[in-house]
């Protein structure tokens, strides 16, 4: 074929998405999005509890129709004589750790009428938060008799994460449980899909879900052991044989599409079907990681990934969500941190707190703050902020932590109230960064991807005025679904892509937009004694070791809002 293109496929919080690209040229030749239908946003709620939040597993499967059907349409349109046909492979991401309960075929319960009501039987979203006692347990009890599971994710377990919430749901659904034969993250459960793999027993893992969230670590022979395990509940270890043994990383494929598939999706049968993986990772994938980067992916949360060479000794860091080899890239270890919630506080910020005075929509709000933000120089508005309105994801590991503003007067305004938490989310960028330079892990470039990166000037320029580091911005709108996209053609082989390795498409296929954000040397000094007011709040409400005061916070805020205002 002369023409060779893959698919990417980019499953979010809210929606999926999909990019169609050339791989000779770059060329972006067609993307669609698709909002999950279901719940709010795609999310199924509980107003009892807020830290419930589950998903419909039909969503991904109508997604994965209409964004794939989508994009070729789209090409169609735009390149005249365009053949579906040179479509070689498909890569997808997926949020993580996003589980599934499935039976013994491999159907997850929630599509079957008699779980079909019970929110345990669908999809627990990687931000359900409902097992927080269940990972406190988990830390402790490792901590206790396993301590090297601990040391390679970040010295605690997350609620966010697989076993945790597999615990909490044989305690409150033991029903949901003993009917689930298996459990499946979510870009796991895609590709079996897509290649009709119906056995949970043998279908492809992903290392990157297996390694980060799921304590699997080739060293101590796969999965927590069953000693561990069945002393957090006998059930986990008997489940334990009905998980994996194995994990692969996702430049190996998963099997070939099927030929019902092809017929539903317009695609040639038996092409290759990529070992899914996170979205963050792909994003970094796609964004052109390499050793000394680090990316940044902006969205409703952020992850922030780094690689280094499997064959360089590494220290363990505490305080991340994991050191995984092969979870980024094949040959390095793949270093995950990142912020449970970035976008999702400016969204709650102005859903529910800016008055209909900077406009009447949520856009018109956004775009009236950072006009009256942008000329505020660092410590002008007086306030601080901690990013915690979702808990800590790095480098605390605590997500019953809780948001703070501290320095509002009578006279505060929105959009400083605005500015405040970028900043603070800007803050704790710089923890994580902080963190691993500490351990031997050099930041030389930063790039940013995602909606923020690409649509937020205001807050990208503060990010490079807090961390002092220029900031480059991923070309394509769509980072994720690209990286996704690259691993489906290498999964392909050589002769079909006419790439040898992940970096060779990389090399390729990945560009820079030519805006970079320069830090302020000004602003830099100024954030850096900001950054130090931060630190200290930061470790005495996140932190057991912290000892000290805080009453001279407020008035050396207020000291440096009077130093900058003259």
């Amino acid at each position: 074929m002369n023409q060779r293109c893959a698919l990417g496929l980019d499953y979010g919080t809210n929606s999926c998405r999909s990019l169609l690209i050339d791989l000779s040229t770059g060329e972006e030749l067609g993307s669609t999005v698709f909002p999950y239908p279901s719940g709010s946003a795609g999310i199924l709620l509980d107003p009892k509890d807020h830290h419930l939040a589950r998903q419909n597993p039909q969503d991904y499967l109508d997604g994965l129709t209409a964004i794939i059907t989508g994009a070729i349409a789209q090409a169609r349109a735009t390149r005249p004589g365009f053949d579906p046909a040179s479509i070689i492979g498909i890569g997808i991401d997926t949020t993580g750790s996003t589980i599934i309960p499935v039976d013994a075929s491999g159907t997850p319960l929630a599509l079957l009428p008699e779980y079909a009501p019970n929110p345990a039987a669908h999809v627990w979203l990687w931000r359900d938060h409902t097992s927080h006692a269940e990972a406190a347990e988990i830390t402790a009890l490792a901590a206790k008799i396993r301590p090297h599971y601990l040391a390679k994710c970040g010295g605690a377990y997350s609620s966010e994460w697989f076993w945790s919430k597999i615990l909490h749901l044989k305690r409150i659904a033991p029903d949901i449980f003993h009917a689930a034969h298996s459990f499946i993250e979510h870009c796991d459960y895609l590709p079996a899909v897509l290649c009709g793999l119906t056995d949970p027993l043998s279908t492809p893992r992903s290392i990157c879900a297996a390694g980060h969230k799921a304590m699997f670590n080739p060293a101590w022979g796969g999965l927590p052991d069953k000693e561990f395990l069945a002393q957090l509940d006998p059930a986990l270890a008997s489940l334990r044989d009905r998980l994996y043994t194995t994990a692969q990383p996702s430049n190996k494929p998963a099997g070939k599409l099927t030929p019902a598939w092809a017929e539903k999706l317009g695609l040639r049968p038996g092409i290759a079907v990529a070992t899914g993986g996170f979205d963050a990772h792909m994003g970094a994938v796609g964004a052109g990681i390499k050793e000394g980067t680090l990316v940044k992916i902006l969205g409703t949360s952020t992850c922030d990934l780094m690689i280094h060479p499997n064959h360089q000794p590494l220290a363990d860091i505490p305080g991340l969500c994991g050191i995984v080899d092969g979870s980024v890239l094949p040959g390095n270890y793949g270093l995950e941190a990142g912020q449970s919630a970035v976008g999702d506080i400016f969204l709650w910020f102005v859903n529910h707190l800016v008055p209909d005075t900077y406009g009447t929509t949520v856009e018109a709000k956004f775009q009236a703050m950072e006009a009256a933000l942008t000329p505020l120089r660092p410590g002008q508005t007086g306030l601080l902020a901690l990013d915690w309105n979702n808990g800590n994801r790095t480098i605390l590991t605590d997500t019953r932590l809780t948001g703070l503003i501290i320095g509002q007067t009578l006279h505060t305004r929105a959009h400083e109230i605005y500015r405040a938490l970028i900043e603070a989310t800007a803050f704790g960028a710089l923890t994580i960064i902080n963190r691993l330079e500490e351990y031997g892990v050099p930041v030389l470039e930063i790039i940013n991807a995602g909606g923020l990166a690409v649509k937020n000037a205001a807050l990208m320029q503060i990010y490079a005025d807090v961390l002092g580091r220029p900031m480059k911005i991923s070309r394509s709108d769509q980072t994720c679904a690209l990286g996704a996209a690259i691993f489906g053609a290498i999964a392909a082989g050589t002769v079909d892509s006419g790439y040898d390795s992940v970096a060779d498409a990389q090399r390729a296929l990945c560009r820079l937009r030519e805006t970079v954000y320069q830090p302020n040397p000004a602003n830099h000094a100024l954030y850096s004694r900001l950054y130090g007011l931060y630190r200290q709040l930061h470790d005495a409400f996140g932190t057991d070791q912290w000892s000290g005061r805080l009453s001279h916070v407020m008035k050396e805020l207020l000291n440096l809002r009077d130093e900058v205002t003259a």
